[in-house]
């Protein structure tokens, strides 16, 4: 028998899909035809409703998350268990800190309009608001343009950071629900 340690961790990539399991790729290729966008790549489902995503509704959150979870990358980080490094960065912060510090992220990593390294600025572990960036297609231009209509030839506004921390928060919440408002002291982790 096989065990968890022996497994081999999945390939993920912002262009896998596996329709047989409802995880698709709405990823837009440049073959597409403009009535195609919008659709899985893969099998051609339409399951977003993506006026009523785009509109950026922080009252809506609950249906821009099941959106999300349609495909298979960001369903990978809504479930994927947090590695050890990004629990313990995020309990030395705390909820209040960490809403700082997602703020800051995105505006270093994502808040200037076409970034150098676009669609490699965001790490995939090591800290929670990653994992959150990734399942909530806040990890780069091309991601946060496609689901949430904020152009990439432009800044990020201070209105659009406010709406993607209430995400990413809200990530937080659900996947680290004990965490505490304030950080804990603790000792770093070393290698």
């Amino acid at each position: 028998m096989t065990t968890a340690a022996e497994l081999e961790p999945l390939k993920i990539r912002c262009t896998s899909s596996d329709c047989e399991r409802q995880l698709h790729c709405f990823r837009k290729t440049r073959k597409m035809k403009p009535e195609q966008i919008g659709q899985c790549r893969s099998c051609g489902a339409r399951l977003v409703d993506w006026q009523r995503l785009q509109r950026r509704d922080p009252a809506d959150a609950e249906f821009t998350f099941e959106s999300l979870k349609h495909e298979a990358v960001r369903h990978h980080f809504f479930h994927a268990p947090i590695d050890k490094a990004a629990q313990l960065h995020a309990r030395r912060k705390g909820r209040l800190t960490l809403r700082e510090a997602a703020a800051k992220r995105l505006r270093r990593s994502i808040g200037q309009a076409q970034p150098a390294r676009d669609g490699r600025q965001t790490p995939f572990e090591g800290n929670i608001l990653y994992y959150a960036q990734h399942a909530l297609a806040c990890c780069c231009r091309t991601c946060l343009e496609y689901w949430h209509g904020i152009a990439k030839d432009k800044e990020l506004a201070e209105d659009e950071i406010v709406y993607l921390v209430d995400l990413i928060m809200r990530f937080v919440g659900e996947r680290l629900p004990a965490l505490p408002d304030e950080g804990e002291r603790m000792a770093r982790r070393h290698p």
